[in-house]
């Protein structure tokens, strides 16, 4: 019982000593493919020449940032995301243009690589869909799940109050949709939980 209690005092005056940042943060989300960086690149010069058409959303949130022993930091953050997706089936030869707007919590652990200039992290991300049913011509949308879980891993620049950051988001669970023909009651299945490319800045408080 000592021995546990010992380990609580040390836990708690380690978190109360430990440093404590919040800042505010803007991003541009970009899907893509492979978390390769030639693709990443591809993916931006392809979204700036089509003026961002149909395939770059944002979002917009506060991330906490709490020093840990060994160079290490535990960075909890809170978005509301917003982007589309568009697809064309086939065999109907019709277009949807999926919205896509969700509550993101990413929970993710990263290390100081420069110190607090330069940090990388990783760690899953929950998602929570906020999206309306749709329609698309005769079809009607069916979004099955509301929850599901990604990860996320990328780098972090400090520059004294200033935030840089860059990171690749893939899924771990499928948000899964249907679209029903209202006439034929043809059914098109679609996954809107693709990977993302997302680079943003921030501010500290």
């Amino acid at each position: 019982m000592k021995k546990i209690l010992s380990i609580a005092l040390i836990g708690t005056s380690m978190f109360a000593s430990a440093q404590i940042s919040l800042a505010g943060k803007a991003n541009l989300i970009f899907p893509t493919g492979s978390p390769s960086w030639s693709n990443s690149v591809n993916t931006v010069n392809s979204a700036l020449e089509q003026k961002g058409k149909n395939n770059v959303g944002f979002n917009l949130g506060l991330s906490l940032k709490v020093n840990l022993p060994m160079a290490f930091f535990l960075m909890p953050e809170v978005y509301y995301t917003t982007f589309k997706n568009e697809f064309t089936d086939s065999s109907s030869n019709t277009t949807f243009d999926i919205k896509n707007n969700r509550i993101d919590v990413p929970v993710l652990v990263g290390h100081k690589v420069l110190g607090d200039m330069l940090g990388v992290f990783i760690g899953p991300v929950a998602s929570y869909n906020l999206s309306k049913e749709d329609t698309f011509n005769d079809f009607r949308e069916n979004a099955r799940d509301n929850f599901t879980v990604g990860y996320q891993f990328g780098a972090q620049v400090e520059i004294k109050k200033f935030l840089i950051n860059a990171k690749y988001e893939g899924a771990f669970s499928k948000d899964q949709r249907s679209f029903i023909n209202r006439v034929s009651g043809e059914s098109v299945l679609y996954d809107n939980r693709p990977n993302l490319f997302i680079v943003g800045v921030g501010y500290k408080f």
